[in-house]
């Protein structure tokens, strides 16, 4: 098992609790939120400009680097970490989600799913084993299992079949992968239905991965039945390992899963609204785009100490998105994961002082999302 998860401390009025995982490229405190970098970067920014903000573990996407560059030119390039020149841990995902998410696109069966590419219309196939074949020439510190995940809203029917498969696929995935420096983590899945997510994990966890993520939410349905989800499947989840919320990223659903036991986020939106011109501050999303700021010279927030706002304006901000320069995307960009990752910051913090709840209630009432 070569990631490894430590638990340090549990906070005294909720789930959540304070961790250390190992691996092979370094140890990450946890609750930790793991930008994303799709296609092997973090749109707009440098591997150095991610560290600065507070980045120690990104993510990668193994559906699309699979279709470009392609992943055996990444291993002959050295793996993931050479060819992008990020030294910390990566975790890549299995490229399920991409796929199943292409709709009319591709056609699943019990070997795997056939696809067409979103970029050229190119024919491919994903099976568990070759989900774990690519990852494995990537080189990530953890891979994840090749799953199915059930859309939003779906059948009883159809999500119990998800779940059964995403079973049988990751008992593949575990007999096939042998990457010595790496580790598979399992996805729970099941809908929103208690007994399929029950299913799901006691089935999971008889494979004893070294690490669970818990799959199929934020997929558009809403946040109090995410959140209903969380509270009866995470205690479930084994102590001693990492617990993964796959894609949530927002500050108030950081908050409410670190609150349920949660240790690891990943999620686009912080890099993707920066490049619509839409910024994290303490009091909610402000559209740095909008003629309001068009003379207010004042950073994007108040006492923030990312790079963005110690030398720059909402006004001169604004004045590059709208003439489309590449700096206001690369700035608002540097804002919203140095807020996010400060933000995972200050909740450990909290935890570390038994005030988590009360960091919570008085962030909240703040924040307008």
């Amino acid at each position: 098992m070569v990631v490894k998860y430590k638990l340090i401390k549990k906070d005294n009025k909720s789930h959540a609790r304070l961790g250390i995982l190992s691996t092979p490229h370094g140890e990450i405190e946890t609750p930790v939120f793991m930008p994303v970098g799709t296609q092997a970067t973090v749109k707009a920014m440098t591997p150095e400009e991610v560290r600065e903000a507070g980045g120690r573990i990104v993510l990668s996407n193994t559906y699309h680097l699979y279709l470009r560059p392609g992943h055996e030119l990444i291993r002959d390039a050295g793996g993931l970490h050479r060819f992008m020149n990020w030294d910390g841990p990566i975790l890549t995902d299995s490229g399920g989600f991409q796929v199943f998410s292409l709709g009319p696109l591709r056609k699943i069966t019990e070997d795997g799913v056939a696809f067409r590419s979103h970029i050229d219309g190119s024919s491919h196939f994903f099976s568990p084993e070759h989900a774990m074949q690519v990852q494995m020439a990537l080189g990530s510190d953890i891979a994840m299992v090749f799953d199915e995940c059930a859309p939003y809203p779906c059948s009883y029917e159809d999500s119990l079949a998800a779940k059964e498969r995403t079973t049988r696929w990751a008992l593949r995935c575990k007999e096939y992968h042998s990457h010595p420096e790496q580790s598979v983590f399992g996805i729970v899945q099941g809908g929103m239905y208690r007994d399929l997510r029950e299913q799901s994990v006691d089935e999971l966890v008889k494979l004893d991965f070294p690490g669970y993520a818990i799959g199929g939410l934020s997929v558009g349905e809403p946040k109090p039945l995410m959140y209903e989800v969380l509270d009866y499947t995470v205690p479930l989840l084994p102590e001693d390992k990492p617990r993964y919320l796959m894609g949530v990223g927002s500050p108030d659903c950081l908050l409410e899963g670190v609150v349920r036991g949660i240790d690891m986020f990943d999620c686009v939106l912080p890099t993707r609204i920066a490049r619509n011109g839409t910024v994290f501050t303490r009091q909610g999303k402000l559209v740095v785009r909008n003629a309001a700021y068009a003379r207010d010279f004042v950073p994007l927030e108040e006492g923030c100490a990312c790079y963005t706002c110690r030398h720059y304006t909402r006004a001169y901000i604004r004045h590059l998105l709208k003439s489309d320069e590449i700096l206001g995307v690369r700035l608002t960009t540097i804002h919203n994961l140095h807020f996010l990752l400060n933000l995972m910051e200050d909740i450990r913090e909290a935890i570390r002082e038994d005030r988590l709840l009360e960091y919570k209630d008085h962030f909240l009432k703040d924040w307008q999302a």
